[in-house]
């Protein structure tokens, strides 16, 4: 039976590559996106002219409502959906000794209220036609396992959806999973520079960390995988094992 799953910021990044590998493995693809109109229009071209099926949506995320809308045009078009991909998500950089209350608004609201609204909505749809309960997985980040005070509510925002990942994964049980995955530094992020990127990606035990290949890889496994529940996958090559005093961008000088 052909599987529908909803990936929030699908259309670029660690997103599309998650959409492409899901495709490539039987799911129908709900491309999510906000502002990423033409690169959401492209994956779903491509993905359609190998075969696939994919469509993509638009919304904010910013209200309740707006979810609700996209849950029920994602529906509408591909089906009941058996899969969440929380990957959307704010990233600004601030700092505890500098908080900026928009910041905090908007970290919040997209990478916690909005994953957990739209969990919920998977959770209460009407139960899929076979017998594998329905899976949400939550994109996290290492930083909550190796903390600094660099992108500080960025990270409580992370923390707060780590926690949800639990605390939703014992009350939706058993229809419903609710795992996480936790990528280290996987691509350019902000302002930082590609030569200060590639010094940072090699500041771990395996000396690589997480590449989207190896994120989409982990998100197939974990909708695949019946009997894990309220886990988090940490998929960084360990860099979360090297205690820093700041960001890793911050930690290279080239």
């Amino acid at each position: 039976m052909t599987r529908t799953v909803l990936i929030t910021g699908g259309a670029r990044r660690i997103g599309s590559e998650i959409a492409r590998k899901l495709a490539v493995n039987g799911w129908n693809v709900a491309i999510h996106f906000n502002h990423s109109e033409a690169e959401a229009s492209d994956l779903v071209a491509e993905l359609r002219s190998q075969g696939y099926m994919a469509s993509s949506f638009q919304s904010r995320l910013d209200t309740v409502e707006d979810c609700e809308r996209l849950f029920r045009d994602v529906n509408r078009e591909l089906g009941n959906v058996h899969g969440l991909v929380n990957n959307a998500a704010h990233f600004e950089f601030d700092r505890a000794h500098s908080p900026d209350w928009h910041l905090w608004d908007l970290h919040l609201n997209v990478n916690v209220r909005a994953a957990i609204q739209l969990a919920y909505l998977l959770h209460t749809q009407p139960a899929p036609d076979d017998s594998r309960p329905r899976c949400v997985v939550n994109m996290l980040d290492q930083k909550i396992f190796n903390l600094n005070p660099d992108f500080f509510s960025y990270t409580i925002s992370k923390i707060a959806l780590e926690g949800a990942t639990r605390l939703q994964a014992k009350d939706f049980a058993p229809n419903t999973r609710v795992c996480a995955v936790a990528p280290g530094l996987t691509m350019q992020s902000g302002d930082q520079s590609e030569s200060n990127f590639e010094v940072a990606h090699t500041i771990t035990p395996m000396g690589r960390s997480s590449t989207p290949t190896d994120i989409a890889e982990a998100v197939l496994f974990l909708l695949d995988a019946r009997s894990v529940t309220g886990s988090t996958l940490i998929v960084d090559g360990g860099q979360h094992l090297i205690p820093l005093s700041r960001d890793v961008m911050f930690e290279v000088k080239a």
